[in-house]
Formats: structure tokens, C-alpha cells, sequence
């Protein structure tokens, strides 16, 4: 049976050396006290030191002194494994500085890679990656001079080429849940993704190490088959009531989780309620354009930036009754939240794991994804997780545009400045960003032109003044949108020649 202590007490356990696994999806489902107060322990004594910290997404929320990322900042972690940076800039600036070393992996492969290690595995085999950053003929996962394991080989089975992922050897679990029976059962009633909670906890008790669970509240009122990590994987619990659902947000949502049920008609009215005083004509027009490759029964994919307006659009428009969202994290149904609660849905219809979730993308489950893009070449590849000085992470980018079967890109022609004028879908340059997106080559590989030809993908990149597709010999000019003209504000902006296929 678990043990009910003190947050202090629990990570008294914590070993120097330990590989530690954060169950969280950025700043969702996110052991904010358990974190900080192994940070805490660390401060005042000088242990547990060289951690490394495990998560198949990242965790932190969106501010760089947050508690749950003093533990990478303060001295005490020597590696970090993650996917995705932006909830996490402390963190990021660590691996940067080559303070701490960094991995960065698809958010779909850490998770599996949990999972793998709950039954034993020593290995994670995939082709989700190949030809990608993360495979060792693209330079690899590591993202500094300190990240010197090579946790990523490529190996040829019957005659084709995968990725072998090594599999973590965890030490510690820590977990945020809702609550628990007195035996220790945990339930996660309150949040809007479980992530990979029960394996990671089977994970640990394979290798004898420890799990620690925070929860809100005690209580009675459950079912067994409601119980997301049964009391034998538990070893310690932390009560801590004042705990939210989602970090840096307060006020508790219930159409998160489920307590509340939206309708697509509630949701769509709610987002016409609750508009943001100011919209930005830029990733406006952007979403306007990207919803239109919406049809009837399509399973959805909806990713972090400015394809996050293509839900809002969606309901605008009384789609959501007739497409199915899901959220990589786990959901399926009702609108993917926007900001610092994405990950959350509201009016999910399900919640599955992580890795069950990737299981569904992997297998070919979705048939259409907005993502968004930091560079496009002229072969039609995309870096959608790095720039000099700045880490973005991979997050589940990877997974998501390997398998989907038409892929949507949606990002400025340039940034930094980029100003339009938009009436009525007439569109005028008011100023050009400093910074272009179009480019020869990108400096890293996010998506691969190639895989796409030889996955017979469709793939289209969304500007808000233009749409190109990937064709045979790389980018094609498709479509521009009234008031542009096609010479001064596209074609003398690349820095290559393209087809027009107009």
C-alpha cells in the first residue's frame, strides 16, 4: 500500500543519478509541487544530483523561472530528454549555453519508448524518423556538445532501413493525478490528458525504482476501471489541494475534462462569444485559407501556433459536428484548445494515452494535420524545430507528417514585421517581414520532401498570401489570393525558381 507523506518527504528518495520520468503534457497534467520540491532539496543540500529528466513532451509553463524547471536550471540535472521546448525557455537556454546536455526525440517515439520499456524492451524499432534530424544520417537527437549518448542507430531489417531508439532505464516516476482511494488507487478525473501515466509507472517498477503521485484530494467515489494507475505501482502520495488542472491558469475548466459536456454547437457559440479583441490579419487569413481543405468525416490533426486557428475557423464554420479533432496528447472530438491549455479539448468525446494515440497517427488513422513551419525549401522539406539560438523542439511534428495522408503546412511567407491589410479576402502587402521562410535549404529536416513522394502524400503550404504544393521537382505555385502580385510579392521574394502551376 502507498505511503501519504510530504512532498519534501517523497523526494527524499530520489537517488543521485537518477533517471526521473515527468508524466506531463507541456504545462497539462504537470507535478509542479513534486518538481519543486525536488528543487528545493537540491538547493539546501546538494542532492539528488546528475538527474536526468525524461518526457515525451516537455513540461514547464511558458515562463523561464518556473518551480517546475528549476530542477534543469539550478545545477542538479546533467541531461534532458524531451520533444518540445516552448513551455520549457529555462530549459531550452540551458541546453543552449551547454549547461545541461540535450536530447530532442518525437514526442510519438518517447512515449512509445516508455511503453517499451514497461514490457522489457531494450530497443523502440521505427521508421517514424527516418531521413528526419533525429536519424544519425541527419546529424541525430543531440543538440549539444555535453549530448555525447547515442541514443538513436539505424538498422536494416528485410531489406529496408528503420531507427533503433534505445530504451530509458527509469529510476523515478513523478505524477500528477486528481485523486486516490486510501489504498493508493489513482484516478485523473479533473485532467485533460493521462499522457502515458500507467506505463511509466510499470516502466519504473520493472527497473525497482520509486513512483511518487500528487493528487488534489482523497476519495471513495470511483470504479475500479476508472483507476488510471492501480495501487501496486505506487510507492508515495503527496495531498495537495491547491494543485490546478492546467499551470499558469487558475480558474478550473470542467469542458476540459469531461465534468461539463459542449455540443459542437455550444463550442462554436462560445467562440463566437469570446473572440480576441484584436485577431491577427496575418494568422487570420492563414487559417481562413487552410480550413477550406476540411471534408466531411476527416480525422484531424490540429497542431501548437498558427494552425491553431484552423479549429477556431472550423467552428466559425459548423464543422466540428461533421470532423473529428484529435490532440496527439490523447483526445478525440471537440475543439483542441488554443494557448497556454493546448493539449486540452473541449467537448473531447475521448481520451486515450499518449502512446495510444500515436499508435492511431503511426498506423495511418489520420487524414489530415495542420502543422506549422519555421522554414520551407525549395525541394518542399520543412524545419519546424530549430533556428540559430532558438529551440523549438520537434514535439509530435514528426509522427504526425509521416503518416498523415494530406498534410497542410500553415506559416508567414516571412516574419518579423510581416503586416497585411485583408478585406474581404482582397489581401495587400502593408509591410514585408525582415525575416524570409522561403529558403534554399533548411537548417534542419522536420518533414522530408522524400518520404512524402515515396508515402504518396499530399502536401500543401498555406501562406496568407499564396499556396504552394509539393510536386514532383519540389514547391509549385498553386493559388494566390486576390490583391497579390504575383512577381513583386512572391516570385522576387524566393531565393529559387519554382513551377507555377496555376
Amino acid at each position: 500500500m502507498a505511503e501519504f507523506v510530504s512532498a519534501e518527504e517523497a523526494v527524499a528518495h530520489i537517488k543521485d543519478g537518477s533517471l526521473i520520468g515527468v508524466n506531463a503534457f507541456l504545462a497539462l497534467a504537470n507535478p509542479l509541487e513534486l518538481l519543486g520540491a525536488l528543487a528545493n532539496r537540491y538547493e539546501e543540500t546538494g542532492s539528488p544530483h546528475d538527474l536526468t529528466l525524461y518526457c515525451s513532451s516537455g513540461f514547464g509553463n511558458w515562463e523561464e523561472n518556473s518551480d517546475c524547471e528549476r530542477i534543469v536550471t539550478n545545477g542538479a540535472t546533467k541531461a534532458l530528454m524531451i520533444s518540445h521546448f516552448p513551455t520549457m525557455p529555462g530549459s531550452e537556454k540551458a541546453v543552449l549555453e551547454n549547461k545541461v546536455a540535450g536530447y530532442n526525440f518525437p514526442l510519438g517515439a518517447l512515449s512509445h519508448m516508455t511503453r517499451e520499456a514497461a514490457r522489457g524492451s531494450d530497443y523502440y524499432i521505427t521508421k517514424s524518423g527516418l531521413n528526419l534530424f533525429v536519424d544519425p544520417r541527419q546529424g541525430g537527437s543531440k543538440l549539444n556538445d555535453l549530448a555525447t549518448e547515442d541514443w538513436v542507430t539505424d538498422i536494416e531489417i528485410d531489406g529496408q532501413r528503420y531507427l533503433k531508439y534505445k530504451v530509458p532505464a527509469f529510476d523515478v516516476a513523478l505524477l500528477k493525478a486528481s485523486s486516490c482511494d486510501r489504498f493508493g488507487n489513482i484516478t485523473m478525473e479533473k485532467e485533460s490528458c493521462v499522457v502515458d501515466a500507467l506505463s511509466l509507472c510499470q516502466a519504473v517498477k520493472r527497473n525497482g525504482g520509486i513512483v511518487i503521485v500528487q493528487v488534489e484530494r482523497i476519495t471513495e467515489k470511483r470504479r475500479p476501471w476508472e483507476s488510471i494507475v492501480p495501487m501496486a505501482l505506487v510507492d508515495y502520495i503527496v495531498l495537495c489541494p491547491e494543485q490546478t488542472p492546467v499551470l499558469g491558469v487558475d480558474d478550473y475548466n470542467p469542458s476540459f475534462c469531461g465534468d461539463r459536456f459542449m455540443t459542437a454547437e455550444e463550442i462554436t457559440e462560445y467562440v463566437l462569444t469570446n473572440k480576441p479583441a484584436k485577431e491577427s490579419p496575418v494568422r487570420t487569413r492563414i487559417a481562413k485559407r487552410a480550413v477550406e481543405e476540411l471534408e466531411p468525416g476527416m480525422v484531424v490533426n490540429i497542431g501548437i501556433g498558427i494552425p491553431e486557428g484552423v479549429s477556431i475557423e472550423a467552428a466559425k464554420k459548423g464543422l466540428l459536428s461533421r470532423v473529428t479533432m484529435t490532440v496527439e496528447d490523447g483526445a478525440f472530438g471537440g475543439m483542441p484548445t488554443t494557448g497556454a491549455a493546448f493539449g486540452s479539448a473541449v467537448g473531447a468525446h475521448s481520451i486515450c494515452s499518449t502512446a495510444q494515440m500515436f499508435d492511431f497517427y503511426d498506423g495511418g488513422g489520420l487524414d489530415i494535420c495542420f502543422l506549422g513551419a519555421l522554414e520551407v525549401d525549395r525541394e518542399g522539406n520543412v524545419n519546424a524545430h530549430f533556428s540559430p539560438g532558438k529551440l523549438a523542439g520537434i514535439g509530435g511534428f514528426a509522427n504526425i507528417t509521416q503518416t498523415t495522408r494530406k498534410v497542410v503546412f500553415c506559416f508567414s511567407f516571412s516574419a518579423g514585421g510581416l503586416e497585411i491589410e485583408d478585406h474581404y479576402g482582397v489581401v495587400k502587402i502593408a509591410q514585408e517581414g525582415r525575416i524570409p521562410k522561403l529558403v534554399d535549404h533548411v537548417a534542419a529536416i522536420s518533414f522530408s520532401a522524400q518520404n512524402a513522394h515515396d508515402n504518396g502524400q499530399e502536401v500543401l503550404y498555406v501562406t496568407e498570401r499564396c499556396v504552394f504544393r509539393l510536386g514532383d521537382d519540389g514547391l509549385e505555385l498553386v493559388e494566390v489570393y486576390d490583391g497579390i502580385d504575383v512577381q513583386k510579392d512572391i516570385l522576387d521574394l524566393l531565393p529559387f525558381d519554382l513551377t507555377l502551376a496555376m
